[in-house]
């Protein structure tokens, strides 16, 4: 039960963290481009690679606080439906190129971002 807990919360924080955080930055950057989810993705996948050295590996949380942070809140902070749904209309605007940037760049950099958290939080704990 405690792990269902967990994920419910962690969700409900996650998913009004990017929320809030799309907004800021749809009235910081304009909405010629979904910069809210392109960005919550690519940092989200940083803090994932982080977390899953300082938690996963290291282990320095319970299973209830892992879950809850990286399971709830950033599963929910990131969003491949969102991506999916704007790269779409992207496409059908005829939007060619900003599509090809917030497809390949979400990929490529999201997995950048995972790369960079996995090795800061490896020179963190070495």
């Amino acid at each position: 039960m405690g792990i269902i807990v967990a994920i419910a919360l962690g969700g409900a924080l996650g998913s009004l963290a990017r929320h809030g955080f799309a907004v800021w930055l749809e009235q910081l950057l304009g909405r010629d481009f979904p910069y809210g989810i392109f960005i919550a993705n690519i940092v989200g996948s940083a803090l994932m690679g982080l977390c899953f050295i300082l938690l996963v590996e290291k282990t320095l949380l319970s299973e209830f606080w892992r879950t809850l942070i990286m399971v709830g809140f950033l599963g929910a902070f990131t969003t491949f439906s969102t991506y999916s749904v704007q790269s779409l209309a992207l496409l059908q605007d005829g939007r060619l190129g900003a599509a090809a940037v917030y497809i390949l760049g979400s990929v490529v950099l999201s997995l950048a971002g995972a790369y960079v958290g996995i090795l800061l939080g490896r020179s963190v704990t070495n």
